[in-house]
């Protein structure tokens, strides 16, 4: 079964307090849905129309564990607290 992973890539963080008040929600969500950090900030090289702020890749079992952890109400309820603190590219895919 492929994987499917979380892919996060912010264009700009406006609100850092609010950004880490969504991390204390997020984080609990993610594990609960089966969800593991592979890359969260770290050093970055951009390219092409790429911005070099935070990325975040996380890796679930599935494709459908990963929207299933989206939807989640643990999730949905971090959301709120980001709410209009960040600009991102957010996207769940299926891996190889």
């Amino acid at each position: 079964m492929a994987k499917g992973y979380w892919v996060s890539a912010y264009r700009n963080i406006s609100d850092p307090q609010k950004l880490a008040a969504y991390n204390e929600l997020a984080r609990p969500a993610v594990e609960a849905g089966g969800g593991r950090v592979l890359v969260r900030g770290g050093r970055t090289v951009a390219h092409d129309a790429g911005i070099a702020e935070r990325t975040v890749l996380i890796e679930f079992d599935s494709f459908e564990q990963a929207v299933a952890a989206h939807a989640s109400e643990a999730y949905q309820k971090a959301l709120l607290v980001l709410s209009d603190a960040v600009e991102r590219d957010f996207r769940i895919v299926e891996g190889l």
